[in-house]
């Protein structure tokens, strides 16, 4: 245990703002929020372990400042805080717990010892508060410094012409075998040329990184002896995750590195961040920052102070609190200014708009203050919009401008092309889910399509198991959503079946070729296109192993998925019809024909009562690109061919007719999802009215040149 000195007083007044430890006047200024506090010390870390205790004796709107000379970067402190200690008003001061900064850019250290965090004794609401000293067993905040490597200009992609590839840092590239070893799994092995030529080829313009806060275990997974691989366990919103970095202290400095060289090819990055919950848990958790501080500013209490979760996490960050909205806009500021970050996705979203544990608001104070903020309101802002409760799926209702992850979509195409979803549902997702989004000055492109995510069946696993297979987790396969509508298609997991391994590749063919072609903003899951396995674990948050890290070694199925995934990508990007940023209105065109029109097998438009037909598994879509609305930067529209899309999820092939001349006068083969590499068999034009089979479970587009 380190030496305790006296605390002092020799800190100068500073000023309050902005919050955490800043260099100036020869020192360093430190300011943190407290509203309970009676008294706050910042405790200074020596290398031998000795701790020297200033007292802040300033207090300014409740921010406790003053500012130590002597003071310099890469300084370790924390802060203990002098208070009320009564867990009925949800208050939990205990100078014996040492606090991390919650503005601190850079944290060094670990939770080694649970019950040395614990702020109590006994039972959390009855119990009195414990006297061990929690400093060697908790995280330490350390003085950063401001600058690092240029992060580039920002890319600005246009939604509309944007594809989301969601992936891990260290999962992605901790088995590469062209990397340095010294490398996988950092940020600087995301910036590595090998990995940058990956992004590029495949076409993606933007990844979207699972979180890079700085997090450290919940309470169940230290006693277990297990890891938290997602990382959706904050502890810190300013400091980059130190694992991450190949030189632990330079993770700042890497995280700039890996965002410049992704910008330099025009590739944007995109944050999951996690303003719902934080890894101390519920009340029977750990004290390592935000309780200490402050549980009433920082977390919704239920009655008597009792724990109020939202999230199933244990805890909820009290959306309505202006300590926390001031935290929130203060950390995405810091990350898209001087980290260069481009856009966030925000976990649990609909939280975010429960102020008080109330009726979502899309208006809401959080909400609102994100989206007025000077500087915010230029990013790509991405809400999961849903929550744990009852009343929290939200998928539609964030205000204008929001994009959302569209949960209807993944379940829809799912069902889909396991012959389980009428079209009219199919209908609306692909042409941009308009029932959802067509609303409140929203635009198709802010619906995020997806198939698959980080949280869930990988694509492989999607086609391949009819149930979930978590037993790795240690949660005796309770862990992890059940409605995964997956379909194993004849075999649960690895099969030497030639036919089920055919039709299981070409349902994920399938499923991606919907994703690219569909209205509305793709998001693609990291590995997918390597034709990636968790082996039926969908729930893998916990397993920092093979199991979670991308598998690079390649094979003839990696090969052929990633040939098609590049061809798919690059074909909509070459398309602007296919990425429209305004709905479908059934306007009429050049041609003389509607801006959409659905076909059935026949070649005729489809009726009111064609849309009701449950036993109706094939739909054709035909877009009119003579009156495509994509723009160039400059604002120009950008006419582009017809196209003709067909979707057939049955069991048996179908005769399809071409529809008539007024469509196009010929119907070229570009895409054909029975092929392996989506090359179509011919690509000889075909006349209007002409027949044409489509294989059973599969996908035709046809372009019609204008």
């Amino acid at each position: 245990m380190a030496t305790r000195l006296p605390a002092e007083t020799s800190a100068l007044a500073g000023h309050p703002f902005p919050l955490g430890a800043h260099a100036e006047g020869g020192g360093v200024r430190f300011a943190v929020t407290s509203s309970v506090a009676e008294a706050v010390e910042v405790c200074l870390l020596a290398e031998d372990g000795t701790e020297r205790r200033v007292e802040l004796t300033e207090r300014t709107f409740g921010v406790w400042h003053g500012l130590i000379p002597g003071v310099t970067s890469g300084q370790r402190y924390g802060y203990r805080v002098h208070g009320p200690y009564d867990p009925h008003r949800g208050v939990r001061c205990n100078p014996a717990k040492l606090l991390v900064d919650p503005y601190a850019t850079r944290i060094t250290g670990a939770l080694t010892d649970l019950d040395a965090a614990l702020g109590y004794t006994g039972d959390p609401m009855h119990g009195k508060p414990s006297e061990v000293d929690s400093l060697g067993s908790v995280p330490l905040s350390v003085v950063g410094s401001h600058g690092g490597p240029d992060t580039g200009a920002k890319p600005e992609v246009p939604y509309e012409e944007s594809v989301v590839y969601e992936l891990h840092v260290k999962g992605f590239t901790e088995r590469h075998p062209f990397l340095p070893e010294e490398l996988r799994g950092t940020y600087l092995g995301i910036a590595h040329p090998v990995i940058i030529e990956h992004l590029v080829r495949l076409g993606v313009t933007a990844v979207e990184l699972l979180p890079v806060h700085w997090f450290t275990e919940e309470p169940h997974l230290v006693r277990t002896g297990r890891r938290n691989y997602w990382g959706y366990s904050p502890l810190g919103y300013f400091a980059p995750h130190v694992a991450y970095a190949s030189e632990p202290g330079r993770e700042v400095e890497e995280f700039r590195t890996m965002v410049a060289a992704l910008h330099a090819v025009n590739i944007e990055v995109i944050m999951d961040v996690v303003f719902n919950h934080t890894c101390e848990g519920g009340f029977e958790g750990p004290t390592l920052s935000f309780r200490g501080l402050d549980a009433p500013a920082y977390y919704l209490h239920g009655p008597r102070g009792g724990g109020f979760d939202l999230t199933g996490c244990g805890n909820t960050l009290e959306a309505g609190s202006p300590t926390v909205i001031r935290l929130v806009t203060d950390s995405l500021r810091y990350w898209a200014t001087e980290m260069g970050v481009d856009g966030f996705r925000f976990d649990l979203a609909s939280t975010l708009g429960r102020p008080h544990g109330g009726a979502f608001d899309r208006d809401s104070a959080m909400l609102t203050a994100i989206t007025t903020d000077p500087v915010l309101s230029h990013c790509k802002l991405i809400a999961e919009p849903w929550d744990v409760t009852g009343d929290g799926y939200r998928v539609g209702a964030f205000g204008a401008q929001w994009a959302e992850w569209n949960g209807r979509y993944r379940d829809t195409v799912r069902d889909f092309w396991r012959g389980m979803v009428r079209v009219d549902d199919l209908a609306y997702r692909l042409s941009g889910s308009s029932d959802l989004y067509d609303h409140n000055l929203r635009r198709p492109w802010q619906s995020i399509n997806f198939v698959t995510a980080h949280d869930g069946f990988t694509l492989r696993d999607l086609v391949s198991y009819n149930a979930k297979h978590n037993e790795a987790n240690g949660e005796d396969n309770r862990d992890g959503g059940n409605d995964n509508r997956s379909w194993n298609h004849g075999a649960e997991g690895p099969t030497d079946d030639p036919e089920i391994n055919a039709l299981r590749a070409r349902q994920a063919r399938n499923l991606l070729a919907t994703l690219l072609l569909s209205t509305g903003t793709p998001m693609v899951t990291a590995g997918d296109e390597l034709w990636r396995t968790q082996h039926g674990n969908n729930n893998a948050y916990c397993l920092d192993d093979e199991t979670s890290w991308l598998d690079w070694a390649g094979g003839a199925e990696s090969e052929s998925m990633l040939a098609f995934a590049r061809r798919l990508i690059h074909l909509r990007a070459d398309s602007p019809a296919l990425r429209q940023p305004q709905f479908f209105e059934g306007r009429t065109t050049p041609t003389g024909k509607p801006d959409l029109v659905w076909l059935r097998p026949d070649g005729e438009e489809m009726t009111e009562q064609d849309w009701f037909d449950d036993d109706r598994r094939t739909l054709g879509m035909w877009i009119d690109g003579s009156n495509s609305q994509s723009r160039t930067r400059a604002g120009e529209l950008i006419p582009d061919h017809s196209w003709l899309l067909w979707l057939h999820a049955g069991d048996e092939p179908v005769e399809i007719t071409l529809p008539p001349e007024e469509y196009g006068a010929t119907f070229k083969p570009t895409l054909d999802t029975s092929r392996a590499d989506g090359t179509p068999v011919s690509s000889d034009p075909m006349k209007p009215g002409g027949a044409l089979t489509l294989p059973s479970w599969s996908l035709l587009l046809l372009r019609a040149p204008r």
